[in-house]
């Protein structure tokens, strides 16, 4: 009967408060610079120790520039949050990956490629898209910074235990289409708020066909759907990805894991509370044309004309300068941002040279390409792919979450038009005034190198 989510939650309920939330213990605590400083001011406070330091793991990501990181940060508001991190870690004995050292990037990049983030694991983070981690069978979610206190204190969480809805998705999916078409294909389908108060399980031969790096881009998404959270049951591309990572078991731990590892699955009789299914043939390449990330298109379709009768849409719709029933194909691109924990990754990149390889970038875009790590930095180099971009005249900046978020330098000017491999595509997300146009990497490197709305299928 049970689900895999119960399995795990089951597993690490410490107590159940009655009539009231689940004490619920955290096997892993990731802190960047944003939501911490009010939690460890908290535990000062209260002349606190964090309780199991050694699980707890800190960097920072939304706060550093992408540029001249081995000098001091301009920005005062960036550098004192980034130093304060620093300071924080430091007083309180934790793990800290500080900017330009080897082990940086974005949180929820570094966490999967250095084995932190593990099969049956909970793991949370003050930051929404915590999600990502589901990626390796664990049970990841975001929380707020009183919450981070908690956990650094106690290393338990008082929660409400989800509902459980399971995605499937069947068969193979078409040329030029990534794992960041078919999130924003099933946001526009369940809508940003139809899976809020679950925890998805996403399933089916589609999602099984998936790349770890895919599954960590589907995953990212989960809470864009208002999902708690979602994740994937591990298998053998999990087990086959997390072997020999510096934090993984190794020799007869890898051994007992695996043993372990190998039961998490949603048995046959398992009852879900929502269980939805869709077919991998009716998705396309994506795009959005709103201000929130379900409100997409297929990159051939037309805005939908039903879109009048709410003024919302039609907000939406003025502020990006779009009209009902326009197709979006040709439109001029400004800026194209590759990068943030949703496309940050080594196959993001691979994807982008694939179709700039021989081309070159158009004359009036602005290209920001940001790995998510300096490990993914390194196999950029590594396999040739810093040539390929920079022969089509692509610059690649240092790591951290960048044009997603107006936090850092990288802030897309107000009025300006960005296709983006990032999450959001809130007013000012990128920017005061900044459009976005929420992509996959293969979409992304075609408006890159044609300078409008591209569909990425013509330069395959």
């Amino acid at each position: 009967m049970n689900t895999l989510f119960d399995k795990i939650w089951d597993k690490h309920v410490v107590q159940q408060v009655e009539d009231g939330p689940t004490q619920l213990y955290i096997d892993r605590l990731y802190c960047h610079e944003v939501t911490s400083p009010q939690a460890f001011d908290g535990m000062r406070a209260r002349g606190l120790k964090c309780f199991r330091p050694q699980q707890i793991y800190c960097m920072p990501d939304h706060n550093t520039p992408t540029h001249d990181q081995d000098k001091p940060i301009e920005d005062p508001v960036s550098k004192k949050q980034v130093d304060t991190l620093a300071k924080n870690a430091a007083e309180f004995g934790l793990t800290h990956y500080g900017m330009m050292s080897k082990d940086n990037g974005i949180i929820h990049v570094v966490g999967p490629e250095k084995g932190l983030s593990l099969p049956g694991m909970t793991i949370v983070c003050g930051d929404s898209h915590t999600s990502t981690h589901g990626a390796m069978g664990a049970v990841a979610f975001g929380i707020g910074t009183s919450e981070v206190e908690m956990v650094m204190a106690s290393q338990c969480i008082l929660q409400q235990k989800p509902k459980s809805m399971q995605i499937t998705i069947n068969g193979q999916l078409g040329k030029g289409v990534t794992a960041k078409d078919v999130a924003l294909y099933l946001m526009a389908q369940i809508t940003t708020s139809g899976a809020t108060g679950y925890f998805i399980e996403y399933a089916g031969s589609t999602v099984e066909s998936l790349s770890m790096e895919g599954r960590l881009t589907l995953c990212n998404l989960s809470i864009e759907m208002g999902a708690r959270g979602g994740f994937i049951a591990p298998d053998e591309t999990t087990f086959e990805y997390l072997k020999g990572r510096e934090f993984a078991p190794k020799g007869e731990a890898w051994d007992k894991a695996m043993a372990y590892w190998k039961t998490l699955k949603s048995g046959d009789d398992a009852v879900f509370d929502k269980e939805l299914t869709f077919d991998a043939s009716d998705i396309e390449p994506r795009i959005t044309y709103g201000t929130n990330p379900g409100m997409g298109i297929g990159i051939t379709e037309a805005i939908p004309t039903n879109l009048q009768s709410q003024t919302s849409n039609l907000k939406a719709l003025n502020y990006m300068g779009f009209k009902v029933g326009q197709k979006l194909l040709g439109t001029k691109v400004d800026y194209v941002f590759l990068g943030a924990c949703t496309n940050g990754r080594i196959e993001d990149f691979r994807a982008f040279a694939s179709i700039v390889k021989d081309r070159k970038k158009a004359d009036d875009v602005v290209a920001w390409l940001v790995p998510g790590s300096w490990a993914v930095d390194k196999q950029i180099r590594e396999e040739g792919l810093d040539k390929v971009l920079v022969e089509a005249g692509f610059e690649i900046r240092q790591p951290g979450c960048s044009a997603c978020l107006a936090m850092n330098d990288d802030k897309i000017p107000a009025g300006k038009l960005s296709v983006s491999t990032s999450n959001r595509n809130f007013e000012g997300r990128q920017g005061p005034g900044a459009r976005t146009i929420l992509a996959s990497p293969l979409t992304a490197a075609a408006a890159a190198v044609t300078g409008v709305i591209t569909d990425p299928r013509e330069l395959l």
